[in-house]
C-alpha cells in the first residue's frame, strides 16, 4: 500500500490560546505549522509550502490582510489555499478578505465542527486541483509527461543553465520504422511498444531533476539538466542498448530485426549564445544525421563548431 503523506495546515494567529487550540484540532488528520505574527507566516509558508493556511485577520505588524496580499504577490506561494480566522463579523470584512483570494472565512468565536469540515472541504479542493494539474502533464498512453510539461520543464532548465553557467544536455530520441512497425503489427501493438520503449527511457534516467518526455507519435525526449556531454551520451547509450535488448520483433524494419531507436543530441556549456529553440533544433538536426545515416544510432553534438 503507497503511503500518502499528511496535508499540511500552518496556522497564523497571534494569539497563543487560538494557537493551541486549532492545533490540537487539527494535528490527529493533519500536519500542523505553527505562526504567530505575519512575517513568521510568510516565512513559514516559502519554507514549507503548506495546503493550508488558517489566517487571522488582526495582527499587529503585519495583518492578515497584509499577509494574503504578498502571498497572492508570489509566484511561488499564490496557490495556498487560505480561509481566514476573524473577529471581525460584519458582512463587508468578510467580503473584503474574499476579494483578496481568501477560499473562505470563519467568524471567532469559532466552532470546532465547522473548522474541521471547511478545512477538509478546502484539503479535498486542493487534492483535486494538484491531481488535474499532474493529469494536464502526463501523457495517457505511456504516462511519461507530455510536451508541455517537457516545453515548460526545458524553459526552466535552460534558464537555470544560462544564469549558472552549468551544462544541459537534450536528446531526441525517434523508433525507427514504427510506421512499418504499425502496418505490419497493428495500431494495439504499436501502443505496446511505445509503453515499453516509454518505461525503458525513464528507467534509464539517474536523477529526479532528468526527465523523459512523449514529444509526439513515436517520437521521445530526454532533458538532463547539469549534465555534461560525455555523461548524457553514456545515458543515453544504455537507453538504447536497453530498448535493443527488448527484443521485439521488428519483421518490416529494415534496419534491425528489432524495434530500435536512433537519437539526435546536444549538450549546451553554460552560459552559451544558443537560445533554447536553437538549442532544440540543434537536437532536431543531430536526429536527422542519424536517420540519414542508417538510423539504430546516437549522433552527438558536443560543442557549436560540430
Amino acid at each position: 500500500m503507497n503511503h500518502v503523506e499528511p496535508q499540511k495546515v500552518l496556522i497564523a494567529d497571534d494569539d497563543p490560546i487560538n494557537r493551541q487550540v486549532l492545533a490540537e484540532l487539527l494535528k490527529p488528520e493533519y500536519t500542523v505549522l505553527l505562526a504567530k505574527n505575519g512575517e513568521q507566516a510568510l516565512e513559514r509558508a516559502a519554507r514549507h509550502a503548506p495546503d493550508l493556511i488558517l489566517l487571522d485577520v488582526m495582527m499587529p505588524d503585519l495583518d492578515g490582510y497584509e499577509v494574503l496580499r504578498r502571498l497572492r504577490a508570489d509566484p511561488q506561494l499564490e496557490q495556498i489555499a487560505v480561509i481566514f480566522i476573524s473577529g471581525l463579523g460584519r458582512p463587508e470584512d468578510e467580503a473584503n478578505g474574499l476579494k483578496l483570494g481568501a477560499a473562505d472565512y470563519i467568524a471567532k468565536p469559532f466552532n470546532a465542527t465547522v473548522v474541521m469540515a471547511r478545512v477538509a472541504l478546502h484539503l479535498q479542493l486542493v487534492r483535486q486541483r494538484r491531481m488535474l494539474e499532474r493529469l494536464a502533464h502526463v501523457d495517457g498512453l505511456t504516462e511519461l509527461a507530455n510536451r508541455r510539461r517537457f516545453d515548460e520543464l526545458y524553459a526552466q532548465e535552460w534558464q537555470r543553465a544560462q544564469r549558472n553557467g552549468w551544462p544541459l544536455s537534450l536528446a531526441l530520441l525517434d523508433i525507427d520504422a514504427f510506421k512499418q512497425y504499425n502496418d505490419y503489427y497493428g495500431h494495439p501493438a504499436g501502443d505496446r511498444a511505445l509503453r515499453a520503449v516509454a518505461r525503458t527511457t525513464a528507467a534509464g534516467l539517474r536523477r529526479p531533476a532528468d526527465l523523459a518526455a512523449r514529444y509526439g507519435g513515436e517520437e521521445f525526449v530526454l532533458l538532463l539538466p547539469d549534465t555534461d556531454a560525455v555523461q548524457a551520451r553514456h545515458v543515453v547509450d544504455e537507453v538504447c542498448a536497453t530498448i535493443a535488448a527488448l527484443e521485439l520483433p521488428h519483421a518490416a524494419s529494415q534496419v534491425a530485426s528489432v524495434l530500435t531507436v536512433s537519437v539526435g543530441g546536444v549538450t549546451l556549456g553554460g552560459h552559451g549564445p544558443e537560445s533554447a529553440a536553437e538549442l532544440f533544433e540543434a537536437a532536431d538536426e543531430h536526429l536527422y544525421r542519424a536517420k540519414q545515416e542508417g538510423r539504430n544510432r546516437v549522433v552527438w553534438r558536443t560543442a557549436l563548431a560540430d
